[in-house]
């Protein structure tokens, strides 16, 4: 423990450094000037300040209001003083002081003062120990349930692959197209995240889509477009009650990711900003991706193709402001499209 002394009068400086010196585990820095001592405080911690009040150059109660000026932690602060002006022992306390001894200094008292006022420096600091241990395991506990969360966003995407040929490189595409959109929207480093790892389960509701209908090699009629259009409330049914906030994210998603800006969609028939933002941000990253990804049905657009089809349905199908962020980043939608590639397996 480190104890600083400042007292004007060098023989007081001497008896207090070796009665506290006697202490196990505790040294003394002194200092007959209070600037000296000010400017020694502002580039050193210690555990303990001795302060003499009444000094000549800077009395006590100044130096512990530019200390605490500095914005600097105050120590605990041992006032030495002869005055006994109840007032100067509120303004002390006011600014900080710890405790009060008053001259001449009795011994039995001083260390006894001493030694108490570090013993709850000590427990301070293992109190403040122990916040950032658990502040460690805090965040290494939530770590382990965000990866088991991912997890199970992976199996759960995995599952859905053996029924959905649409899904592998689509879901990764989509995903990430859907965290540049959030990102240029100004959306919190978590908020992408989350978008990026939950976005994957949109379509997870597929898996209460009949085989004869999902894997139709034509368009469907219809009949059959009512049954396909269940799967946004199947897979909202599917998620909603998890106790999993990103899974909770993801049965949004997947419930509002085919409705249209201009209310025509899908199923709840939701309007303008009446659509959860995420919906909106998925609906244009899965629309586009679908369009230039090859499909039982039809071939694959032409990058220009499809995004003149997001121009041309800007304040229809989609929401302007999630068109343009997509545009923007125009470069980093190449840039994830070639990484991830129909019939290629990179995780991420």
């Amino acid at each position: 423990m480190q104890v600083v002394i400042v007292d004007d009068t060098h023989i007081n400086l001497v008896l207090m450094s070796r009665l506290i010196e006697k202490l196990d585990g505790v040294s003394t820095v002194s200092f007959q000037s209070a600037h000296d001592a000010l400017d020694w405080c502002r580039q050193h911690p210690c555990d303990l300040l001795i302060l003499d009040y009444m000094m000549p150059d800077l009395n006590g109660l100044d130096f512990m209001a530019r200390l605490r000026a500095d914005g600097r932690e105050l120590p605990p602060v041992l006032m030495v003083t002869a005055s006994q002006d109840v007032e100067v022992r509120h303004r002390a306390l006011e600014n900080g002081a710890s405790d009060f001894l008053a001259k001449p200094v009795d011994k039995v008292e001083f260390l006894a003062r001493t030694r108490n006022m570090l013993a709850l420096r000590r427990a301070s600091l293992a109190l403040q120990d122990r916040a950032v241990w658990l502040a460690q395991e805090v965040a290494k506990a939530t770590h382990e349930l965000r990866a088991r969360e991912q997890e199970t966003i992976l199996l759960l995407c995995r599952a859905s692959e053996y029924r959905d040929p649409e899904t592998g490189a689509h879901i990764q595409r989509m995903a990430h197209y859907s965290a540049l959109i959030a990102e240029q929207l100004g959306l919190p480093a978590q908020e992408r995240e989350d978008i990026l790892n939950a976005a994957p389960m949109h379509d997870i509701g597929k898996v209460g889509t009949p085989d004869h209908i999902l894997l139709k090699p034509g368009r469907l009629d219809e009949a059959e477009l009512v049954i396909m259009r269940q799967h946004a409330k199947i897979g909202h049914d599917i998620l909603k009650d998890s106790q999993a906030r990103m899974l909770r994210l993801a049965a949004v998603i997947a419930h509002s990711h085919h409705e249209r800006f201009d209310g025509h969609g899908y199923p709840q028939g939701l309007a303008g900003e009446a659509i959860p933002l995420v919906g909106r941000i998925v609906a244009v990253a899965d629309v586009f991706d679908a369009l230039t990804s090859v499909r039982p049905y039809k071939q694959a657009w032409s990058l220009e193709a499809a995004r003149d089809y997001l121009i041309d349905n800007r304040g229809s199908h989609f929401d302007p402001v999630c068109v343009d962020a997509l545009l923007a980043r125009w470069d980093e939608v190449l840039a994830v499209r070639a990484r991830f590639q129909d019939g290629m397996a990179e995780g991420g």
